[in-house]
């Protein structure tokens, strides 16, 4: 079985797991939440909506499965950008990887994945891993804020959309990997005026950072999307959690914060479910009866 799937998923997860740095330099300049989402996914939707008309014959079987991919990760991507903007890292992530037990259990119940004893044993890790990490008994004494409930939303629609990625199997990459940015820039567009938030005047040095930022989405998106389309949903959900560690530690190195045992062995844990949910399973014997003579 190749690893490129695999190592391109995990490379993805990691960019995702930084992500928050930019996130929070362009919120101390006054540009976060919808109207961040509406610059960013609506420079990539320039490059998106050229791609998915040339492709259009190609999905339009599967037009409804794309419309998914959009929705639910467009959605999913506009709330974590949110969320880890103006939230607390660790907390968003712990909130966002609920994502590994919807994705399992979406994958056994929408698409009849097998929940086997391995894949289980996997995600019991990962969750324990997590929950180390993060030292979840005094994460978890806050009443939920804005913030919590748009991790636990994109949690949920990260998941979605890694099953809709699934099931879509003849719609092409391209238009998977760009489908969520104009999903995301149409719900900006939307809920901007709701909101009563619009864009500031952006600088040429501000244009330029999110133009750099918007490339660097493409190319983690584009990783990503390529790897749950050839890996299972179930495992796919385990594989991602390499997002939550670069984000743990990278927001312990960068914010200050002194990374514990807990977290180190956390860290450890959430590695071996990994690598064990990736690990291929043993085919089941064939067994050859010869024919008597």
């Amino acid at each position: 079985m190749s690893l490129l799937p695999q190592t391109l998923l995990v490379t993805g997860a990691v960019a995702w797991g930084l992500g928050w740095l930019p996130l929070h330099h362009f919120a101390s300049v006054g540009l976060v939440g919808m109207p961040l989402v509406l610059l960013v996914y609506g420079l990539l939707s320039l490059f998106a909506v050229p791609v998915l008309w040339f492709e259009r014959r190609a999905w339009l079987p599967q037009r409804n499965g794309l419309l998914a991919i959009a929705v639910c990760g467009g959605g999913a991507t506009a709330a974590l950008v949110t969320a880890l903007a103006i939230g607390e890292v660790v907390r968003v992530m712990l909130l966002f990887y609920l994502a590994p037990v919807w994705g399992v259990l979406g994958g056994w119940l929408l698409l009849g994945e097998r929940l086997t004893p391995l894949r289980i044993g996997a995600l019991l890790l990962a969750m324990l891993g997590i929950g180390l990490t993060l030292d979840i008994s005094s994460a978890l004494t806050h009443p939920l804020s804005g913030s919590d409930w748009l991790a636990l939303a994109a949690g949920l629609g990260f998941s979605l959309n890694n099953l809709a990625t699934r099931a879509a199997d003849q719609v092409p990459l391209a238009s998977k990997t760009l489908a969520p940015f104009l999903g995301s820039a149409l719900i900006a567009v939307v809920l901007c005026p709701v909101l009563g938030e619009y864009p500031p005047p952006l600088s040429l040095a501000l244009s330029w950072q999110i133009g750099l930022m918007a490339l660097g989405w493409l190319l983690s998106m584009a990783a990503v999307q390529y790897g749950v389309s050839h890996i299972e949903a179930g495992r796919a959900a385990v594989l991602v959690v390499f997002e939550l560690v670069a984000a743990v530690f990278s927001a312990a190195w960068l914010g200050n914060q002194t990374i514990g045992t807990h977290e180190w062995l956390g860290a450890a844990l959430v590695m071996i479910a990994a690598l064990t949910a990736s690990w291929p399973e043993r085919p089941a014997l064939t067994v050859i009866r010869s024919s008597s003579l």
